[in-house]
């Protein structure tokens, strides 16, 4: 493949060798295996590094490729389904959660979670740390804030922040009555603390899951989950996710 036949395509030159790739990717390539470096790719195919990176972007985009620090650029295994609807969701914390919490910090929350949770911008809020792991490997990432004043008072010393602090916030938490939720999905790229939790490089692709949690009338959480978009696929329910493409 050169650069005249590129150059022929109607479409932009990136579209057509992300085209390319993917067909390499099927036929010389196996899960796991890297890729070259950049400047060989680029020399291979005849196309500028700026045109291979809108190309490597994409197909790291439709899980293809995965990057990681000290590894490079590898082929993606199958994305992993991983179930998001409220029947898995129920209450952070409740039976049956597969989250990890890991620590738990009180601080001021970003403007749009202090009116999802009708609390002055400056108000603190308990944010916990949570982990989703699947297959070996954390898939997902997520801030949990809750309203300082919603929760129940907690009997005995406050745990010093940290996991066991994690825990018990979630605790009181399980003692409200669990209200309704609600969930937004939208596509967005890995901050530098999401990407160092989800071993991946800032600035990567990922699915960001709102999800509010009502109690008494009142939102008194906001979940912002971070999935990696190259190996998540979002299902909403017991049956397995309708696949529209070959990869």
């Amino acid at each position: 493949m050169g650069t005249t036949e590129l150059d022929q395509q109607p479409e932009p030159k990136y579209r057509h060798l992300k085209a390319v790739l993917s067909r390499a990717l099927d036929t010389e390539f196996s899960v796991g295996q890297a890729l070259p470096n950049e400047r060989e790719l680029a020399a291979r195919f005849g196309v500028a590094r700026a045109t291979l990176r809108q190309a490597l972007d994409q197909l790291e985009l439709e899980g293809r490729l995965q990057r990681r620090r000290g590894v490079g650029t590898t082929v993606a295994p199958p994305r992993v389904g991983v179930d998001v609807s409220p029947r898995q969701h129920t209450w952070p914390g409740a039976p049956g959660d597969t989250w990890v919490a890991g620590d738990s910090v009180t601080t001021a929350p970003p403007p749009a979670v202090a009116r999802a949770l009708d609390v002055p911008a400056d108000e603190p809020v308990e944010v916990v740390h949570r982990t989703l792991v699947a297959h070996g490997q954390p898939v997902a990432a997520e801030q949990l804030y809750i309203a300082s004043a919603a929760l129940p008072a907690g009997g005995g010393p406050r745990p010093a922040p940290g996991a066991e602090r994690a825990r018990a916030i979630l605790a009181r938490l399980q003692r409200l009555e669990a209200g309704g939720q609600d969930r937004a999905v939208e596509l967005g790229s890995a901050g530098s603390e999401d990407a160092r939790r989800l071993d991946r490089l800032p600035g990567s692709p990922v699915l960001i899951v709102t999800t509010r949690y009502a109690a008494a009338g009142r939102t008194v959480a906001v979940g912002v989950s971070t999935y990696r978009a190259d190996t998540c696929r979002l299902t909403f329910g017991n049956q397995a996710p309708l696949s529209l493409s070959a990869s």
